[in-house]
């Protein structure tokens, strides 16, 4: 297939239109006229993966190699070692961001990973009502999500309504409306808002909360002629208990 092609049908499942202003989904490296042979999914792109990778490859990464402008090319720092490699190869890449958030992936989360009732979208915050203890929701969190320690934020006995963005969400906590937030990269002074808001939050991980999105990409590209292969990125924390 060619690169163009690839990339128009990833338009027509999540318009890269939706995109946040500072995101850089789309086209990261390549050409539009490149020839591609193998179909690669991540989370992001590391050494490791490009190493394992055929040459004229595409890899589609949730999160962007490039965010910001690159003002020089050292091939000793990250990213530039990593497009060296890219370009050396002819590997392709390209980013589903924030488009992506906005029409799959928070809602799978939500739904078919942790067994939430979606009950209200908009944009990024998914939200449901209920009846739940401090225990069992946490507990459901670890098991889920595969989280051996949670960090929350004005804990409450019972939970009454749930709200959750994947990723590093903490910046949305004024438009929740709910009892507690789910969300990932909470920093000390988010969680001195939240506690002076009396709004419980917990801290699902961003590599955690967004780990699925091979998953929820994989299944959509079943009737491309090319087979995907997932190539799950490493997770850049190492956990101590």
């Amino acid at each position: 297939m060619k690169l163009r092609e690839i990339y128009d049908f990833l338009d027509s499942l999540s318009p890269f239109v939706l995109q946040e202003k500072w995101d850089n989904s789309g086209l990261n490296i390549g050409s539009m006229d490149r020839k591609i042979d193998n179909l690669y999914i991540s989370l992001d792109v590391d050494m490791d993966i490009l190493e394992d990778m055929k040459p004229h490859s595409l890899i589609i990464t949730h999160h962007p190699l490039i965010f910001q402008g690159l003002t020089s090319l050292d091939f000793s720092k990250y990213p530039s070692n990593l497009i060296e490699m890219m370009v050396k190869k002819e590997i392709s890449l390209i980013a589903m961001h924030t488009n992506f958030d906005k029409t799959h992936l928070n809602s799978f989360v939500f739904q078919k990973i942790l067994g939430f009732k979606l009950e209200d979208e908009s944009d990024y915050i998914c939200k449901t009502s209920g009846q739940w203890s401090k225990d069992e929701l946490l507990c459901t969190l670890k098991g889920k999500l595969g989280l051996e320690v949670l960090k929350v934020v004005s804990p409450k006995e019972q939970i009454t309504s749930i709200a959750m963005t994947t990723g590093s969400g903490a910046s949305l906590m004024d438009g929740v409306g709910a009892d507690c937030f789910l969300t990932g990269d909470i920093k000390y002074h988010d969680a001195m808002k939240a506690m002076s808001q009396d709004l419980m939050m917990i801290d699902i991980g961003h590599y955690e909360s967004e780990l699925f999105f091979s998953e929820v990409l994989y299944g959509e590209l079943k009737n491309l002629p090319l087979l995907a292969i997932i190539a799950n990125s490493k997770n850049p924390f190492t956990a101590f208990v």
